[in-house]
């Protein structure tokens, strides 16, 4: 079996957008449509976290550590 790898000669040319890469008025709609949406503003993050469900101090306390030790207790 041989080794192949792929080299380049020339260097890398730079992409010219406007010539190389041509988009239409749909695909800029389409490419709206399909963007990430903003991040979320202080008040829906509050309600994204809001809308997860909360464990119990008990429920966390009988929880193990990654390793099954004990969890971690800080003594007053």
């Amino acid at each position: 079996m041989e080794n192949c790898t792929t080299t380049s000669k020339k260097p890398s040319e730079l992409l010219n957008l406007e010539a190389d890469l041509p988009t239409t008025s749909e695909d800029v709609v389409a490419q709206r449509r399909l963007r990430a949406p903003r991040p979320l503003g202080f008040e829906e993050y509050l309600r994204f976290l809001a809308s997860f469900e909360s464990p119990s101090r008990d429920e966390l306390r009988r929880k193990r550590g990654p390793s099954g030790e004990a969890p971690f207790e800080l003594i007053p």
